[in-house]
């Protein structure tokens, strides 16, 4: 199973077309928004994701009442950090502060998603790797990204735009 991962969008509705034909190209199986969504119509433009959206709240996703909503509309599932699932045999936890992964134990989860830095992370430590795929709302061309985790070989790749 291959899982598609997003953070800090930021409410950049340009980059989230893009990061919705990418995932959607990409024959993921699930998506996951690690926060930072800003804004409800963010989430009416991932709306167009062919895979189910699962996600965290960041700390600028300050109008929670309009994304609760939309997250209703939509049929997505969000919740304060951690959210903790296991897919295809793997333990995951999601959380939006990198710090948030230092109150859990490290060797309760094989795969640990964050945000928050907007700076790429890619490390195996005690059987779990940690990932951000870093910036995806910046402005430059050719240094956003998400990421794509296959869950079965835990490999990890970027998908730069």
């Amino acid at each position: 199973m291959r899982i598609g991962v997003v953070s800090d969008t930021h409410n950049n509705l340009r980059n989230v077309g893009k990061i919705v034909e990418l995932f959607n190209d990409s024959d993921v199986a699930r998506v996951v928004h690690t926060g930072d969504i800003t804004q409800a119509k963010t989430l009416d433009a991932l709306a167009g994701l062919v895979a189910p959206l699962f996600g965290v709240f960041g700390n600028n996703d300050c109008e929670r009442e309009s994304l609760q909503r939309a997250i209703a509309t939509h049929g997505f599932n969000f919740q304060d950090p951690p959210f903790e699932c296991t897919w295809h045999g793997r333990r995951i936890v999601v959380v939006h502060d990198p710090r948030d992964l230092e109150n859990l134990a490290h060797n309760r989860h094989d795969l640990a998603l964050h945000g928050h830095t907007h700076l790429y992370r890619l490390t195996r430590s005690a059987g779990r790797l940690e990932f951000n795929p870093g910036e995806c709302a910046g402005h430059l061309k050719g240094y956003n990204a998400v990421g794509v985790v296959d869950l079965e070989t835990m490999e990890a790749e970027l998908l730069r735009f």
